[in-house]
């Protein structure tokens, strides 16, 4: 039983970092190669996907959605799409798409007649190529260097006032726990212990 437990924490502890990994924002210093348009089917894996106009059976219409090519300092190819949250879930309340979209193609040009620049693009999500999913793009900000130091003080800041909550919820629980669950459930193993000391007896009766 106590590897089920065990097992159900780890779990439950995976899911949460999942979901904070995917939700909180990240920064990639990156230099913008291309920006482009193009039409997307929403087959599966809506989730991953800002929210938009459905059809009768619920399902995402397709449209237009902006994409933005990257190179890290490494090499390394990185594709963002650009599109808005409006009030929906992540709380980003993006409403600038094309003005993002714009602040890119520009970075684009920069790069092109200046060598590279180098700009941080803060998102949330995930690169699969499996999937087909990409982070969506939050902000572009200019950089001096690929090797720029960003300190991610909101998301230290939320994991920090998360760790307070949980805490907080676990000192409650163990404190209900103490005063509410164990006295009940002791009274229920005498309960239980006086019944089968009871049955004993009774057994005992009819034996003689």
């Amino acid at each position: 039983m106590r590897y089920v437990k065990w097992i159900f924490r780890a779990l439950i502890l995976g899911i949460l970092i999942a979901f904070l990994h995917y939700t909180l924002p990240q920064t990639d210093i990156v230099r913008i190669t291309n920006t482009y348009e193009k039409r997307v089917d929403f087959q599966g894996y809506e989730m991953f996907w800002a929210d938009g106009a459905r059809d009768a059976a619920g399902n995402l219409l397709n449209r237009d959605i902006f994409f933005i090519e990257t190179f890290t300092a490494k090499g390394a190819p990185m594709v963002y799409r650009n599109e808005d949250t409006s009030w929906n879930w992540p709380p980003y309340f993006k409403f600038d798409t094309s003005n993002l979209q714009a602040e890119a193609s520009n970075a684009k040009s920069l790069s092109d007649s200046d060598g590279p620049y180098w700009v941080a693009i803060k998102h949330y999500g995930w690169r699969n190529e499996f999937l087909s999913i990409w982070p969506n793009a939050v902000s572009i900000e200019p950089v001096s260097r690929p090797d720029v130091r960003i300190i991610p003080w909101m998301n230290l800041l939320i994991l920090a006032v998360l760790a307070a909550v949980l805490w907080a919820l676990r000192v409650r629980w163990i404190k209900f726990r103490e005063k509410r669950l164990d006295p009940t459930f002791e009274r229920i193993d005498d309960s239980l212990d006086d019944f089968i000391a009871w049955v004993k007896r009774m057994f005992n009766r009819k034996a003689r």
